[in-house]
């Protein structure tokens, strides 16, 4: 019998042995997040109430953009967190926050300008970078947290 493979988590990181005959029925998901296995490394959404779950529970350091549609600086900074994503999946989780969706978050870490980029670790906000800023400063801010960046 042919050994199950292992896949990588996209948003966390984690090793996830498929059983054999995994691919007829249903989807995969990780063990320890419950991402889809076959989902695209990008950012997740967040909502309120998947807050805990997806940031706050995250074995992973977190990278949590909030922003709205209405701002010009959140579309500008959009494509940089979505590249971050990318580029460091298995590393870093990544999410995306819409402040006028989510009141009860934005409230609790007193979100009063956008795009507000907030850096989790082990489930507390350790840093934040306020307003549109390069990428490269990003990286910056994610070097204290992130290896191998």
């Amino acid at each position: 019998m042919p050994e199950s493979p292992l896949v990588e988590c996209p948003a966390c990181g984690a090793k996830n042995r498929l059983p054999a005959g995994q691919q007829h029925g249903k989807a995969a998901v990780c063990g320890r997040c419950k991402t889809p296995l076959d989902a695209p490394p990008g950012p997740l959404v967040v909502t309120d109430s998947s807050f805990s779950a997806i940031v706050e529970s995250s074995p992973l350091p977190v990278l949590l953009d909030m922003w709205a549609p209405w701002c010009g600086p959140c579309r500008a900074v959009g494509p940089v967190v979505d590249q971050i994503a990318s580029e460091l999946a298995g590393k870093l989780r990544v999410g995306k926050m819409n402040v006028d969706d989510n009141p009860a978050t934005s409230e609790r870490f007193a979100i009063r300008s956008i795009p507000a980029l907030l850096i989790f670790q082990s489930g507390r906000e350790v840093d934040r970078i306020v307003g549109a800023v390069p990428k490269a400063e990003i990286l910056r801010k994610l070097q204290r947290f992130v290896a191998g960046i």
